[in-house]
């Protein structure tokens, strides 16, 4: 399979080394910035172009993964005719694309991606949807190569599922540097809240997330409650911050 990928930044990267690493030809690589395209192209073997009047007409798929804002001010100027064309956009409908080729869908993972942190590409799960069935099942034969975890969603459960990801992922990450935070100004290592963490973490493939809240929140200990309050009287962002969480534990407990 001959793919061309439209961007070079985190998703870029990790879609065009999965892909090559699997033996496909990676075409080209196109960035606006000719030195980002460079560096991709030159771990994948391929052309590094900054002009997509330079795209290469021959290649089977384009993977366009660039923000959200980017497609669609991209898209009206690409025309690939038949090629298979997809973004890599959890919020974005299919049909930005339409106007670009007569097949055309996405290919998305909910997966936060680091340009340079290693992941395991045949753990990653793939949600994916075509312009017809034929096209999906191209999709996902092309995708199968990378990963077994393939999932049909239609554009609204895709939007849900990036909306969760933001839950689990970026206001998590917005949580653990509040405890990074605390932990700094009083002088106690972070380290010691890792076990934790990952025990968390882990907890959430045991079943229902809703069975494993815990806590002085859901226990309804007033007196710790208030204690926290206390230590955080001179934060009013983090201690906005604590009341609207102990509000929600408590709500979910009750249901």
């Amino acid at each position: 399979m001959r793919i061309t990928i439209i961007g070079s930044g985190n998703v870029a990267t990790h879609l065009a080394l999965a892909t090559w690493q699997r033996g496909h030809i990676i075409d080209q690589i196109w960035s606006r910035n000719i030195e980002h395209a460079q560096h991709l192209a030159s771990r994948v073997e391929a052309q590094p172009i900054d002009n997509l009047s330079s795209l290469n007409p021959n290649s089977n798929i384009y993977i366009i993964a660039i923000t959200d804002d980017a497609l669609f001010e991209l898209a009206p100027s690409l025309k690939l005719d038949d090629a298979l064309v997809l973004h890599t956009s959890g919020a974005t409908p299919m049909n930005v694309l339409s106007a670009i080729s007569s097949r055309y869908g996405v290919l998305w993972s909910p997966q936060s991606f680091v340009r340079d942190v290693a992941i395991e590409y045949n753990q990653l799960p793939f949600c994916i949807e075509g312009c017809n069935k034929r096209t999906e099942d191209d999709i996902e034969e092309f995708i199968k190569m990378i990963s077994p975890h393939v999932y049909r969603t239609t554009h609204k459960q895709r939007q849900y599922l990036h909306l969760a990801s933001v839950f689990v992922n970026n206001f998590t990450n917005g949580l653990y540097a509040i405890a990074q935070t605390l932990c700094d100004e009083n002088n106690v290592p972070f380290e010691i809240l890792y076990p934790i963490i990952l025990t968390t973490a882990k907890r959430v493939q045991w079943g229902d997330v809703r069975y494993n809240l815990t806590g002085p929140a859901v226990r309804g200990d007033e007196k710790t409650l208030e204690a926290h309050r206390h230590l955080l009287n001179n934060n009013s962002q983090m201690l906005s911050i604590y009341d609207e969480f102990t509000h929600l534990l408590q709500q979910l407990k009750k249901q």
